[in-house]
């Protein structure tokens, strides 16, 4: 355990050799287990003879599971070495996979969906631990790398499970993601060292923690609830592609709706410069940058949708505004104390993937009831509720601007 702390130390020096690259990946490969599913429901519910409405309900299950992982598995960041945590989630994920390459029935693929959402909170381990890897001027860049790997992981997964789904079918993408989880276990236990000890709390202080963090951190719950409507809306729009996709005068199956997360990977290039971007000038000004995109996307989405260029550009520009919008709320977390970044991470998550759990509810009932016309509804209705939140903290943030602490 020395001699990894100690590793651990160099690492943070200038010049030492960050596993920047490897923990980028990580957060994208894990991260892609929640959206494997999205391109392949159309298939799930030709293979159950189910409604669009019933089947949406594995993509829902999932965003809740990654809600209740994020609450209840991601805090013990601060109190449990990371390394060892990052490996447990990713052998119990590559167990909830295999459960789902098995299903038998509807039933047993949701609550296999569920516990993928729940053990797959590698990612929000993986950001503190790369966060502190690194003095905090370098903080929004390292962050912004983790993230982009992060959003491309989300992008790349519907472009590996659509083309996996037309070739070998769905239950093959799960269990090729069981295998994958356990392959990456194995290479984080022998390629990261061990953190040092932080601190000493019981399980049940620290989730109570929880709530003195999200009621005394006013710069938390701005930046959760701006970024949960912001995932209201993308979620919506990414659980309905595939049926929007499948009808007239479109016409495409889950290859093409895959394919869309390979034109997103344009809007999630923007990331190493977003994170340079938020280190030179007040974080939540980029926040306000990134809504106004992923307003604008959803206008392209309103107007253009029934056409392919109108959702190619569409896609490019949530996909970048959302990388705005995240990266630089994630940035001004990481300027909070570094004692709890865990646990800072895991209120602004859990807030962040509870309003990405309601977007896909609700994008699947709009879908349901007025198709393609209520998804937007949806959309634009929740960016609107973020710009009223964001513009009403305007002032109290940008007072706050210029000290140790800034918005």
């Amino acid at each position: 355990m020395t001699d990894d702390s100690d590793k651990f130390d160099r690492m943070k020096r200038p010049g030492s050799d960050l596993p920047i690259g490897l923990l980028s990946f990580t957060a994208g490969a894990v991260v892609a287990n929640l959206y494997y599913n999205q391109p392949l429901l159309p298939q799930i519910g030709r293979t159950f003879a189910l409604p669009d409405s019933r089947v949406g309900l594995v993509n829902t299950t999932a965003q809740v599971g990654y809600a209740v992982g994020l609450l209840l598995f991601v805090p013990l960041g601060d109190v449990i070495e990371r390394r060892r945590l990052m490996v447990m989630l990713l052998i119990a994920v590559s167990v909830s996979l295999a459960v789902a390459a098995g299903a038998p029935n509807i039933t047993v693929l949701t609550v296999a969906s569920f516990a993928i959402g729940v053990t797959t909170v590698v990612p929000q381990v993986v950001v503190p631990y790369a966060a502190g890897l690194v003095d905090a001027s370098m903080r929004g860049r390292v962050v912004g790398r983790v993230m982009g790997g992060l959003l491309i992981g989300i992008l790349a997964a519907r472009v590996l499970a659509g083309a996996v789904g037309a070739v070998a079918g769905w239950r093959a993408m799960f269990a090729i993601a069981a295998v994958l989880m356990v392959a990456l276990a194995i290479a984080l236990s022998r390629m990261l060292p061990a953190e040092p000890p932080r601190v000493a709390m019981r399980y049940g202080m620290l989730l109570r923690s929880l709530v003195t963090i999200a009621r005394t951190q006013p710069v938390v719950r701005d930046a959760g609830v701006i970024g949960a409507l912001n995932f209201v809306a993308f979620s919506a729009f990414w659980t309905t592609l595939a049926f929007r996709l499948e009808l007239p005068p479109l016409h495409y199956g889950s290859a093409i709706a895959g394919a869309f997360g390979l034109i997103g990977i344009v809007g999630a290039s923007v990331a190493p410069m977003v994170g340079k971007l938020a280190d030179k000038r007040t974080p939540r000004s980029t926040v306000g940058v990134g809504l106004g995109v992923v307003l604008l996307s959803f206008v392209l989405f309103a107007l253009a949708g029934s056409t392919i260029a109108g959702l190619v550009i569409g896609v490019i520009v949530l996909d970048a505004g959302m990388q705005v919008v995240n990266i630089s709320n994630q940035t001004r977390i990481y300027q909070l104390p570094a004692a709890e970044h865990n646990r800072l991470n895991t209120v602004y998550m859990v807030t962040y993937f509870a309003g990405g759990s309601l977007g896909s509810a609700l994008g699947v009932w709009a879908w349901g009831r007025w198709q393609w016309t209520g998804v937007c509804a949806v959309g634009l209705g929740a960016l609107a509720l973020s710009a009223a939140v964001y513009l009403r903290g305007a002032r109290r943030f940008s007072a706050r601007a210029g000290t140790a602490v800034t918005g």
